[in-house]
């Protein structure tokens, strides 16, 4: 059975699928082509007659990166044409359920709210919700800041993603009543890159009023250019696209090829062991007017309640595509300490006494100690964990309601290699444990699926009332900055009061006064 759902963007034909209605490839924005490639989104006009929405839109402009193909656009053909959505309800009409919009990730280089890992049918089944999943300009095309170093035409051509993003959002808040959706609770959540623009849209006072809860799976506010490296990014990116004269027209007119060439080039000059990320948002005194995280700390959204976590093994998932690690010697491993700390921290030890705190902080806990395995617990802490916290603790400090979280299933076949590791709980959180592209990380084990279960309850219930917490597992008390009290996300749940805690208190040692949150 077909359904029908008028909307701003038309009339809406969309399929339905065990009692769940699927609406694909909505068109939330115009398509940013030819001379919009680099403005801020538009309104897109109605479609005359009945609009089928039954097949995903294209993904955003990306190059593959096969490894990380359970989040990327999984054979969903790249395009101009991409600001879209899709939309998971069990009926439309007036029954204003929660809604929960997703923000995939994909470090802002890859992946699509299409992408079949990110089925909302589980979800709204489950929870009689309306899941919206979005896709966004990704690399250069959504995150090179043109608007301060062109100026001109490009006067507003900053964090495009982002102004994407909360184009989608006010596409949600006009149309998803008509999908039985409340306009009036709508939680975002998002992992990795989807989690950091949450973060960022804590600190965009345009999107205030367009969510009410947020979740940031492994990714928080620490990771937002500042306006000197957003040039710099900018700078070498027009660089390496022949560094001539620039108009909206002009680069609409160049062949995405080349777009993506340049931003590939623009990655290998500037990226190091410090700074992976150079297509990030950004302080553009406009859509982000100062770091998110310094927003949130002096109350920007202390009404929005967040739950906010990790994987206990983030950056083990990257150990595969990291070269240099195996065989990493310790000599290595301090210039890499040596390289990432340098300028980072205000208080910080040189890099061997550095490395010398942090493998002790390890072998407290039981962790692994070698050169491969204090790297990894290094980076999951200064990438991951860390900031977490001190998105968690801002929050607190303005007032705010906030529960942390987490995920320690570690999957039987691979747990010594790749762990808990960055990506693994999407597949937990969407139902979506015996998917295929989930299948090789999850297996088909029982404590998988019961793990699924009870992380979707806790999900379902924060969409509908702001506490994750439920029967099925242990109470889950909120954070607080003395307890820090954490649910873990295992085989076994338990509620446990400041885990890591040793390497917490390094980084906030090092840290000493607040150091500015950069990539």
């Amino acid at each position: 059975m077909s359904s029908q759902v008028e909307t701003s963007s038309g009339r809406l034909q969309g399929t339905e699928q065990a009692g769940i209605r699927i609406f694909r490839g909505v068109r939330y924005a115009r398509a940013p082509i030819g001379a919009q490639r680099f403005l801020p989104p538009e309104a897109c006009q109605p479609i005359a007659g009945v609009v089928d929405a039954t097949k995903p839109g294209p993904a955003a402009p990306q190059y593959a990166l096969p490894f990380f193909g359970m989040i990327s656009a999984a054979g969903v053909p790249p395009g101009g044409d991409c600001l879209s959505l899709n939309i998971w309800t069990p009926g439309p009409g007036g029954a204003r359920r929660p809604v929960l919009v997703w923000i995939h990730g994909g470090g802002f280089l890859v992946g699509a709210g299409s992408t079949p890992i990110y089925t909302g049918k589980d979800l709204a089944r489950r929870g009689d919700l309306v899941v919206v999943t979005i896709n966004y300009r990704l690399g250069a095309l959504g995150f090179v800041h043109l608007g301060p170093l062109l100026g001109g035409d490009f006067k507003h051509s900053s964090n495009l993603g982002v102004r994407d993003q909360i184009a989608a959002l006010e596409w949600i808040r006009e149309n998803i009543d008509r999908f039985g959706g409340d306009p009036d609770n709508v939680t975002v959540f998002g992992q990795s890159a989807g989690a950091m623009s949450i973060a960022a849209l804590l600190g965009a006072p345009q999107a205030r009023t367009l969510f009410h809860r947020a979740i940031c799976q492994s990714g928080a506010a620490d990771h937002i250019l500042d306006e000197d490296r957003a040039a710099d990014v900018a700078r070498v990116f027009l660089d390496e696209l022949g560094g001539a004269q620039h108009s909206p027209e002009s680069l609409g007119a160049r062949p995405l090829s080349e777009i993506l060439q340049a931003q590939r080039a623009t990655m290998r000059r500037l990226s190091d062991f410090r700074t992976m990320m150079v297509f990030l948002p950004c302080v553009d005194g406009e859509v982000i007017p100062e770091q998110p995280l310094e927003a949130v700390r002096r109350g920007g959204q202390p009404e929005i309640p967040l739950l906010v976590g990790a994987t206990l093994d983030e950056w083990k998932l990257f150990r595969v595509v990291d070269p240099g690690l195996r065989g990493l010697r310790e000599e290595a491993l301090i210039e890499r300490f040596h390289a990432v700390l340098r300028g980072r921290f205000t208080s910080l030890p040189d890099a061997a006494t550095a490395l010398g705190e942090f493998r002790l902080a390890l072998e407290e806990r039981g962790a692994g100690t070698s050169p491969a395995e204090v790297w990894s617990a290094f980076q999951t802490t200064r990438v991951m964990h860390f900031p977490a916290v001190r998105l968690a603790e801002a929050q607190v400090e303005a007032g705010g309601s906030v529960h942390t979280y987490l995920f320690t299933w570690r999957p039987p076949a691979l747990g010594r290699v790749i762990g808990a590791c960055h990506a693994l709980d999407i597949p937990f959180i969407f139902g979506a444990v015996r998917h295929p592209l989930a299948r090789p990380l999850t297996g088909l084990t029982a404590s998988a699926a019961r793990l699924s279960r009870k992380m979707q309850a806790a999900w379902i219930h924060f969409a509908r009332g702001g506490h994750p917490g439920h029967a099925r597992l242990p109470d889950w008390a909120p954070y607080d900055v003395e307890r820090r009290a954490t649910m873990i996300l295992g085989r076994n749940c338990s509620l446990e009061h400041a885990p890591l805690e040793a390497e917490r208190s390094l980084f906030a040692g090092w840290s000493g006064a607040r150091s500015e949150p950069r990539s």
